[in-house]
Formats: C-alpha cells, sequence, structure tokens
C-alpha cells in the first residue's frame, strides 16, 4: 500500500496577483532597448533602502560575466539594492571584455540611482558567445528613474526569452504582528535541469532577516524547487536567484532561533515552488507539467536523485506526451538512478492508478489512466518502501516543438 505523508498546514495568505513588488519598499519596470527586435528587454528590481541579499548561482563551469560580477558583490556587502536584467544576450563566454561590460553597467546603474556599485545585481539571459551590446544598456539605464516605466509588468516581461507566460506570485503572512509579504518572479523555458536551469528568479521580501538566515532559506529552498526541476537536461552559464530582504515592516530580526522562522520559511518556500512549477509548465513546446512525488526512500538525497532520474527521462517525457501509460520507461529511469533500490518493494502509481506493486506491473484500467494522461497536470507516484525520506520533482513533456524551437533560436 502506498506510503501517505501528511502535509504541512499553510500560515500564508496568497496574493491574488501578486508580483515582486507587493513587499513594501520595493519598484520594479522595464523597457524595449533594442537588444531584442520587439519586446521589453531590458528590466530592474529596486529597493528603497539597501536589503540583505543572498544568491544561489548555475554549477556550470562557464559562468557569464554578470553572474560573476553579482556573486562578488552580493559576497561583499551581503546587500544589494538594484537589481537590472536584460535578455537578449546572456554576456557569456565573451572574455574580458563581456566582465568590463558588466562592470560598466553597474556603474552606470549606480550613478542613475545614486548609490553605491557594490549594491547593484546584474543578470542576463539570451545567447551565448555574442558579444553585449553596449548602447541598447545605456539607453535602458537610462529609464530607471522614469515614471512612465516603473510597471512591474514590464519588468516581468522584459527578463523572459523563449517564456510563453510571465511568472510571479506573492504571498502575506504575520510575524511579530506585522504584515509580511514575500514576492517573486522568474523566468525560464528552455535549458531548464536540476542543480539551476536556464533560469532567473527573484524573490524580494519586506521581512527584517540577517544574512545567514536568509542565505540558509533560500540554499534550502532551491534544493526543494529550482533544483527540482527539468525540461530538456540542460543547465545554463547564467542562471542565479537572488533574494532580497529590505525589512521595511520592522519585525524583530528572523533568525533560524525566531519564534515564527518556520511559518516564514513556509511562505519562503511556497513562493519558489510555484515559481519552479511555472518554470517546469513553461517549457519549450511543453503540453503537460509532470509531477513526480517519491516516497519511502532511505535518505532525502536518494528521494530526490530518484525524482529527478525519473522526471529527467527522455522516454517518460514522450510518453507522457503520447499520453502513454508506460509504466516500463519510470521503473527503468528509477533503476538507473545509482541508488541502492529494492526492486521487490517498488509501488507506482500513474494517478490514483497503481500501475506496479512490489516491482511488478498488475492489470490496471487503460482507459481510466488515459483519462489521467490527457490532462495538464499528471502525477506519478513512487513508493519505494525503504525509509521515510520524500522528494517531489517537476518538470514537463517533451514535444515535436521543442525540436522546432530549439533547432532555430538563433534566427
Amino acid at each position: 500500500m502506498l506510503t501517505h505523508i501528511k502535509k504541512p498546514v499553510k500560515t500564508f495568505h496568497i496574493l491574488e496577483d501578486g508580483h515582486v513588488t507587493s513587499p513594501k519598499g520595493f519598484t520594479a519596470g522595464g523597457v524595449h532597448t533594442g537588444l531584442r527586435k520587439v519586446a521589453l528587454d531590458f528590466g530592474w528590481i529596486h529597493s528603497e533602502i539597501p536589503a540583505t541579499a543572498a544568491g544561489v548561482y548555475t554549477l556550470n563551469s562557464f559562468q557569464a560575466a554578470p553572474l560573476k560580477l553579482t556573486k562578488k558583490h552580493v559576497n561583499k556587502t551581503q546587500q544589494i539594492q538594484t537589481v537590472v536584467v536584460n535578455s537578449g544576450n546572456a554576456n557569456s563566454c565573451t572574455g574580458e571584455d563581456g566582465y568590463l561590460k558588466a562592470q560598466a553597467t553597474a556603474e552606470l546603474v549606480a550613478h542613475e540611482k545614486g548609490i553605491d556599485e557594490h549594491l547593484v545585481a546584474i543578470a542576463s539571459t539570451g545567447i551565448i558567445g555574442v558579444p553585449l551590446p553596449f548602447e541598447p544598456i545605456k539607453k535602458g539605464i537610462q529609464h530607471l528613474n522614469d515614471p512612465l516605466c516603473q510597471k512591474v509588468t514590464n519588468f516581468e516581461r522584459a527578463i523572459l526569452t523563449t517564456d510563453i507566460e510571465t511568472k510571479h506570485i506573492a504571498v502575506e503572512l504575520e510575524i511579530d504582528g506585522k504584515t509580511i509579504t514575500i514576492g517573486g518572479a522568474a523566468k525560464g523555458s528552455g535549458m531548464i535541469h536540476p542543480n539551476m536551469a536556464t533560469m532567473l528568479g527573484f524573490i524580494t521580501t519586506d521581512a527584517a532577516i540577517d544574512n545567514e538566515s536568509l542565505e540558509y532559506a533560500l540554499k534550502a529552498t532551491t534544493n526543494q524547487t529550482f533544483n527540482m526541476i527539468t525540461v530538456d537536461g540542460d543547465s545554463s552559464t547564467n542562471d542565479m536567484v537572488l533574494a532580497l530582504a529590505n525589512g521595511t515592516q520592522g519585525n524583530s530580526l528572523l533568525t533560524k532561533s525566531h519564534p515564527q522562522w518556520t511559518e516564514f520559511l513556509a511562505g519562503f518556500q511556497y513562493v519558489c515552488q510555484v515559481l519552479a512549477k511555472s518554470i517546469a509548465r513553461d517549457g519549450e513546446g511543453a503540453t503537460k507539467l509532470i509531477e513526480v512525488e517519491v516516497l519511502g526512500a532511505q535518505t532525502v538525497e536518494a528521494a530526490r536523485a530518484v525524482a529527478k532520474s525519473v522526471i529527467s527521462s527522455n522516454l517518460v517525457k514522450t510518453a507522457m506526451y503520447g499520453s502513454d501509460a508506460n509504466w516500463g520507461r519510470i521503473i527503468s529511469a528509477i533503476g538507473y538512478s545509482n541508488q541502492k533500490i529494492e526492486p521487490e518493494r517498488v509501488h507506482i502509481s500513474i494517478g490514483n492508478t497503481v500501475v506496479v506493486e512490489k516491482g511488478v506491473g498488475i492489470p490496471f484500467d487503460e482507459e481510466v489512466v488515459m483519462l489521467t494522461l490527457v490532462k495538464d497536470e499528471v502525477k506519478l507516484l513512487i513508493d519505494l518502501q525503504q525509509s521515510s525520506y520524500t522528494a517531489t520533482a517537476w518538470g514537463c513533456d517533451l514535444t515535436y516543438d521543442y525540436i522546432r524551437i530549439n533547432s532555430s533560436y538563433r534566427t
């Protein structure tokens, strides 16, 4: 019988149409500069005061110039006040020229906003290996204080590449009697794989929190959310998630010992999970969001490895596209996950239908499973029945459109 895990009770309220500017003291905007033909391509987030900052970054050995500079600034000051993002050009694998342009961007932003350049973070997304045209960047920076451009929807659109939809969320909760808001925005559609993908994520909050605790929250949450999604198995050179906490609501400083720490963390994790799932759902050419939940693993690392193995399998992904209940592909991906699996214990369900018990296929109603698989959200449940550790991964089906989009990305 499949194990059932009790889900934690929500202690937060989901804001309708919430954004990164839902927390107090944050503004955002975006403009078209010419980096892309017609779409908005330069965006920013600004905090009215320097915000405590934490970041997680791609594990790709080739790290883009803006990522390197942002990492340096976050490590130096543990604070960021303005984030600028361009799409259309990754400024990656561009050598000294690329790094100098990233530095020049930070200097110009700092001058325009009247802040120290070490309080500037930079992110870029787009084509790798093409020198960054700098005139459009300068044009974008000139609009940082333009009231007509201060629209959070402009920011959300400016950071997109092949995404179909913008991705945003915000929640509210009470800490020390203060209304605390956590907001988020992200981009990502292709080159998505665990360990940071071709994605950018931005989390904002008006809570007061120390750097060590914010860093812990971001890293722990990333391992459960952004690092548990995949679209195509590719990891990019530019990807990062930044968290900014400006403390404008005046709560007692949040640390891991604060009595309401777990409540804050639950809200923070929810924001990141919604963004991560939105990226998986918006995979290039995707028609379905696939969720793989693993129960009963010996360790949380083993649970994550099995979930990632299944969600990353191209054969599983194509079966999901074809609404084919081919559980053999699922069990095969479990088997090559490099974990100590006991095959005779494994149970698998597609939706609410059990298809494998104790490692052996059992009769099931194909029509019922087909009705599950044709939906735009499909859940695969795997119970290893070894211990009590769990993990969940998200991905999408693999379609003909994915090939079409990526065979002509540069054109």
